[in-house]
């Protein structure tokens, strides 16, 4: 099947995805996980010439990839990532997807062991406005938007930035790069998990390797 970009330009991709796509090198091999519809796959593919890859778990998800010609599976991370290889890609994504699985810290260390960089980004659940939104209303708040309520909300592992270095301290991973998206989708630099990037950042993307 010939391959369709579907017109997927940096500009059209969501802001998180953005920074993604700026960490990665042209001509790599790129397995992206929870890809959705595919679009960050079909950017990389048409803009950077990336072998491009992916698994996602809706089957909606995976028809719109391979519309656009685009070679993703069907999968599950808690339970596929175990079957791919050592070293397979130059980069495993991971966007927005960590805090919907059922085993974080194991996801994580399938995604440095497939891949010889992982790029995560997540929604951070210490951001000033979450830790506000509980204290005023007494309800969890659902950042990832939707619609959803907390008994259908598919972040089932809500962690802040500050949560997300720990867990990468004790995997003894390096962070390469840290930025920070606020409400208006400025980008900012991660420089330590300390409590104002903690509480700044409403979304987190993070470049890793094993040290």
């Amino acid at each position: 099947m010939p391959f369709d970009d579907g017109g997927i330009s940096r500009g059209d991709l969501r802001p998180d995805l953005r920074l993604i796509a700026d960490m990665i090198e042209p001509g790599s091999r790129v397995l992206d996980i929870g890809c959705g519809d595919g679009a960050l796959l079909a950017h990389l593919a048409a803009d950077k010439d990336v072998d491009a890859r992916g698994i996602e778990l809706s089957q909606d998800g995976v028809n719109a990839c391979v519309a656009r010609g685009l070679s993703v599976i069907q999968g599950d991370a808690d339970t596929d990532l175990a079957d791919y290889p050592d070293q397979a890609f130059d980069y495993v994504v991971l966007g927005r997807t960590l805090q919907a699985t059922r085993n974080p810290r194991a996801v994580l260390e399938n995604l440095v062991r497939i891949g010889r960089h992982a790029i995560v980004s997540f929604v951070n659940y210490g951001h000033w406005r979450i830790r506000l939104a509980l204290l005023a209303g007494g309800r969890i708040p659902v950042a990832s938007g939707g619609g959803y309520s907390w008994y259908d909300n598919p972040d089932i592992h809500q962690c802040s930035l500050q949560d997300f270095v720990e867990l990468c301290d004790a995997l003894d991973l390096s962070v390469l790069q840290a930025r920070s998206l606020n409400r208006h989708n400025r980008v900012g630099q991660i420089r330590t998990a300390g409590i104002m990037s903690n509480l700044r950042g409403q979304q987190a993307i993070f470049l890793l390797s094993k040290k």
